[in-house]
């Protein structure tokens, strides 16, 4: 039964990614504007949730500072040249290591990887399209579901027990399975060339990756979930922390990989 056993918690996530994908769908198809506040709105979430993760004693206003420090640096990426508004983009990260006690070195980078991973989401819609937006968030989402139920149907050994004790080895290669069956996909629709499968493989493992690093952190931290916002996802750096691998990884290999894969693009 879905109620119980190793599927207990899947009525509530499926409940909210029902409501996510909506959201999500909508402003992928949009864009514009529309993707930029959507984006913009998580990763100040996600700041605000790094936030109260390092920090145990009492956080006042600090966090809703930081993280709406952060979603503005990305609505301004949106409005100026990418260049003007990367300042911006750290500033959070500065002004998060003055504040806190504690913790700050950690803060610092990966409050700069989750701006900058907002900034890379809003460009590669804006700059590449619809297309390759949905690309990559179907490379995660395969890799996160077929992950998910692959540990839970045939299990095995553990991937990194100690801070993510439910992963497994099945469900991360499941992922990579997942993610190049995406990729395959987008070929047959875009005539794409083949790398396309190898750049969905990898982004699936840099999305695993961005999990983990979101594990160890929490388990570092002795909390469960980043917040309590999504109902049986938790937070929403426990939600796409993910996409934040999968976006900085693209960020840092698209002129290495000759992003996107099309024919005539090869040097």
């Amino acid at each position: 039964m879905i109620g119980s056993g190793k599927f207990q918690d899947l009525a509530p996530r499926f409940g909210s990614a029902i409501i996510m994908a909506a959201v999500g769908i909508g402003a992928i198809w949009a864009g514009g504007v529309w993707f930029l506040l959507l984006v913009a709105l998580i990763v100040a979430g996600m700041i605000w949730e790094l936030h109260a993760i390092l920090t145990p004693e009492p956080r006042g206003k600090a966090g809703l500072v930081l993280g709406a420090m952060a979603g503005g640096a990305v609505l301004l990426s949106g409005l100026v040249p990418v260049a003007l508004a990367l300042p911006f983009a750290l500033l959070p990260s500065i002004a998060g290591i003055g504040l806190l006690r504690r913790n700050r070195s950690l803060f610092g980078g990966y409050g700069a990887l989750i701006v900058l991973a907002g900034f890379g989401l809003f460009h590669l819609r804006d700059e590449f399209g619809l297309i390759w937006i949905v690309w990559l968030v179907a490379v995660v989402v395969a890799s996160d579901v077929l992950g998910y139920f692959a540990g839970r149907v045939i299990g095995g050994p553990k991937f990194w027990p100690r801070v993510s004790p439910k992963k497994t080895w099945s469900g991360t290669i499941a992922g990579w399975v997942g993610a190049a069956a995406v990729g395959f996909g987008i070929i047959a629709v875009t005539g794409a060339r083949i790398d396309l499968v190898g750049l969905s493989i990898a982004a699936a493992m840099a999305a695993q990756l961005g999990d983990m690093a979101e594990s160890a952190v929490k388990r570092k931290m002795g909390v469960k979930d980043a917040s309590n916002l999504i109902p049986g996802h938790g937070g929403l750096l426990d939600r796409f922390d993910g996409m934040l691998g999968a976006a900085i990884f693209l960020l840092l290999v698209e002129r290495l990989a000759d992003f996107p894969p099309v024919p005539g693009t090869a040097f």
